[in-house]
């Protein structure tokens, strides 16, 4: 099973979080998960916040 941390690693790693990924991160945060997947989601906002991340769906809706 996809961990959150697995799923921020990526979007990190390429400075990009897909539709897809968001979805992905949306359910598993319906779930249990631990700290340190928490702080990885925590880590994943900040870098949007900052520009390092660009979200799909802020592109398709002409957000910045």
């Amino acid at each position: 099973m996809t961990r959150i941390r697995d799923v921020v690693q990526q979007a990190l790693a390429t400075g990009y979080l897909s539709v897809e990924a968001e979805n992905q991160l949306r359910q598993l945060l319906t779930t249990q998960y631990d700290c340190e997947d928490f702080n990885a989601f925590v880590v994943l906002q900040e870098a949007a916040m900052n520009g390092k991340v660009k979200q799909e769906s802020r592109e398709r809706c002409g957000i910045k």
